[in-house]
């Protein structure tokens, strides 16, 4: 399968940096839009993504080459081909979520507020990106049968492009980002539905929807990264887990005590 969209001289475009592109379009396109709904301000919310774009792709390729630096220390000046693939999003995740927190505490500006701005497009944005994935023939599963694949019900196009060294594979990177399309329409139902929506709540949902997806997803690649025997992936979604749900519960158990309190004060005639 070729990965090179266009070819110009010795310029290359790959598909691999404009699934990247798009997804980073949309997500800003969206998440500005939404920042004037919420009243926290387009020109904040434009200058912290551009920031948070950088921090993103620098951050997905340092937990990529931190984890496989084997395949670099020959040529270190491949660290800096990411058009080539190699991109983590969970450091993508990571790296952006320590910004944010820190750009919004410099700028006095609500954390999870601007966090649920963001999630929906970013899982959105993930989605998209990992057909980037499909094209450079990565992110995918152990080997399988034409026909397993097709009693899936996976187009065609898919079907054939998961034949990779002679065999076919599990789609993982299809199967995310269905997990992620749906998790984008959870969020947009949660956000345009649900009345008593508290901040935070989208982005602790993010953390445990994509963590339940990936543990399992991840749990199927054949390119996993490892630390000692144990793949980090699937210890960072548990992490996500653990935050997303201890998140939820604390937001709860403190309303549920302020609310105790203003009630306490009433006095009943």
């Amino acid at each position: 399968m070729n990965n090179v969209m266009l070819e110009i001289g010795n310029i290359k475009i790959y598909y691999y940096s404009v699934f990247i592109l798009i997804a980073i379009i949309i997500g800003i396109t969206f998440c500005l839009k939404e920042a004037r709904k919420v009243n926290i301000g387009s020109a904040f919310m434009s200058d912290l993504l551009f920031n948070v774009i950088i921090v993103a792709i620098i951050g997905a390729r340092l937990y990529y080459v931190t984890f496989n630096f084997q395949e670099f220390k020959d040529d270190l000046l491949s660290v800096l081909y990411i058009w080539e693939g190699g991109m983590a999003i969970y450091g993508s995740v990571i790296a952006s979520a320590l910004y944010i927190i820190y750009y919004c505490k410099k700028k006095e500006r609500p954390i999870l507020k601007t966090m649920d701005v963001i999630v929906p497009f970013l899982i959105l944005g993930q989605a998209i990106g990992r057909w980037g994935n499909f094209l450079n023939q990565e992110a995918y599963g152990p080997v399988v049968s034409r026909s397993f694949l097709e009693n899936l019900h996976i187009p065609n196009f898919v079907i054939d492009g998961m034949y990779i060294n002679g065999a076919y594979h599990q789609p993982t990177f299809f199967y995310e980002s269905l997990w992620c399309l749906l998790g984008f329409a959870l969020l947009m139902i949660i956000r345009h539905f649900i009345k008593k929506i508290k901040d935070g709540d989208q982005t602790f949902i993010y953390f445990i929807w994509y963590g339940i997806g990936r543990f399992f997803i991840e749990g199927l690649r054949e390119d996993s990264l490892y630390f000692q025997n144990f793949r980090i992936s699937q210890i960072v979604s548990i992490i996500l887990l653990i935050i997303g749900i201890s998140g939820i519960l604390t937001r709860r158990k403190r309303n549920l005590y302020y609310e105790g309190k203003e009630n306490s004060n009433v006095i009943r005639i």
